[in-house]
């Protein structure tokens, strides 16, 4: 089971924080749907807030390269913050450490976000 908040701590930032397990399943679509809803009435800058995230397989991987390309056809930012050893390790395997920005904490990813 995945949880999903969304906070928007200023306008065009959308804070996702995720708890659970990104796995191939709904939650992981419900995410993407969340994310497209999100782009589509305005948002430009992501951060994603993994601190909660016990487990993550490809399926949840795709949802973040899936946010990524909506966001760089926008000219938007996304965020990796918090991330456990696991969720580091996943995209560290991966070579997409080099891709996204992981922060160590959701200040840290907030304070990234230009003004």
């Amino acid at each position: 089971m995945l949880d999903i908040l969304t906070e928007d701590p200023r306008p065009g930032v959308v804070l996702i924080h995720l708890a659970g397990k990104l796995v191939m399943g709904p939650e992981a679509a419900s995410l993407e749907a969340i994310v497209n809803g999100r782009l589509d009435s305005g948002a430009r800058h992501l951060v994603f807030n993994l601190a909660g995230v016990k487990q993550i397989d490809s399926t949840g991987i795709g949802r973040f390269i899936s946010s990524y390309n909506r966001l760089m056809q926008v000219e938007g930012t996304l965020g990796m913050a918090a991330a456990p050893t696991v969720v580091r390790q996943s995209f560290r395997v991966t070579r997409l450490d080099t891709v996204f920005k992981f922060y160590d904490t959701v200040v840290e990813a907030m304070d990234a976000i230009p003004a």
